[in-house]
């Protein structure tokens, strides 16, 4: 069984500040926080951005850029950079920071879904911020657009032209078909890295039967050409990527995902959860690969290869 690939998703756009005192937002804490997930065994670290006095989730350059060099200098992890940023961002937001880093590594959600986060708006009555009710409970009418147009466009524009490689995140069984009408359109090409997602209210659920769907569909439409890793939302994200790792995938922890260590209990930090899912896929006999690793395996450029 190959060497396993630790994802840990730092903040995300997903989860507020009012949710947990450890969520980063700062440059300072994005930076110091995806550092410790690299120490603790996380290969590939996976970034967005946030206003580092409101914790709002931003698309702006100069944020990426208060925690970016810090992170390029502190560890040698593979730095993925988002292009889903926020479901309220345009496209053209959601490139300016990718476009200007020019990464490795990039996110690409190949499909347009419902993204419903307003029930987590019922769970907190002291908010820190005006705008995070708001944000919440907008999203029960909100479309998380990613049109053809704009996934051949994400494709060209830091794949082509830039040579990053993806990240494919697909939240639904749809998002595979999409994916294989680029491929068999010459924009994309092996060894694809799927992220199958689960858990997000408007994707799929997360129950084990959709992940051993999703592989069986994914071993039809890509055959050897490539390799899947999971993450789940919320108190689902263990015991998912758990059975991933024993189905020979790869695996995503993080803030972005989950906020809790364990059940009722929030996570300190993204190293925490690094550390305890190394643990368990060292248990299985997986082995963790290191970020070189990571790079041959993904066939990436390099990092000096960076606008850093």
């Amino acid at each position: 069984m190959r060497k396993i690939l630790i994802t840990c998703a730092v903040t995300g756009s997903i989860h507020t500040p009012s949710m947990s005192p450890h969520l980063p937002v700062t440059g300072e804490q994005i930076a110091d926080q995806a550092i410790g997930a690299a120490k603790a065994g996380a290969a590939i670290l996976h970034l967005h951005a946030r206003h580092p006095e409101t914790g709002r989730p931003s698309a702006e350059v100069e944020h990426f850029m208060g925690f970016l060099p810090r992170i390029h200098e502190g560890c040698d992890a593979v730095l993925n950079l988002s292009t889903g940023g926020s479901a309220i961002m345009s496209l053209d937001q959601r490139l300016a920071a990718p476009k200007r880093v020019e990464p490795e590594m990039a996110s690409l959600n190949m499909g347009s879904m419902n993204f419903a986060l307003y029930p987590m708006a019922e769970r907190i009555t002291d908010w820190q911020h005006d705008w995070e009710k708001p944000f919440l409970e907008g999203t029960d009418d909100l479309v998380f657009k990613n049109t053809p147009r704009d996934i051949g466009r994400i494709l060209t524009e830091l794949g082509k032209e830039r040579g990053a490689r993806f990240e494919f995140e697909c939240y639904d069984l749809s998002h595979l078909y999409m994916l294989r009408h680029f491929v068999d359109r010459g924009f994309v090409r092996a060894p694809l890295f799927i992220q199958f997602v689960f858990g997000v209210l408007g994707g799929m659920g997360p129950d084990p039967e959709n992940l051993t769907h999703m592989v069986r569909i994914a071993d039809k439409l890509f055959g050897e050409d490539y390799m899947f890793s999971v993450l789940a939302a919320g108190r689902h994200q263990m015991p998912l990527i758990t059975m991933a790792a024993a189905m020979g995938g790869h695996v995503r922890v993080g803030l972005e995902d989950s906020l809790t260590i364990a059940r009722g209990t929030l996570a300190e930090n993204n190293a925490q959860q690094v550390e305890k899912i190394r643990s368990i896929v060292e248990g299985l006999g997986r082995e963790v690969a290191t970020p070189d690793e990571a790079r041959d395996i993904l066939g990436l450029k390099g990092a000096d290869e960076m606008a850093i």
